[in-house]
């Protein structure tokens, strides 16, 4: 999981690229845990916490940007 401060360097495209291939990470690790195959459900939480962050970075750029 990276950091807050990681994640701001990142351009607008970069974090849309880590948001799309996080989600897609994360419905692999659902149907792991639904599967009873995933040992690790950190994983789901820290997955969901990154895209939050990345989620709440590009608002604020929008936001500072004056588009929405």
């Amino acid at each position: 999981m990276k950091k807050i401060k990681e994640l701001k360097e990142l351009t607008n495209d970069e974090l849309g690229a880590r948001r799309r291939d996080l989600k897609h990470e994360s419905l692999n690790l659902r149907i792991q845990q639904q599967s009873g195959q995933l040992e690790n459900t950190a994983l789901l939480r820290n997955n969901r916490r990154e895209v939050a962050k990345i989620e709440t970075i590009l608002t604020g750029r929008r936001r500072q940007s004056g588009t929405h």
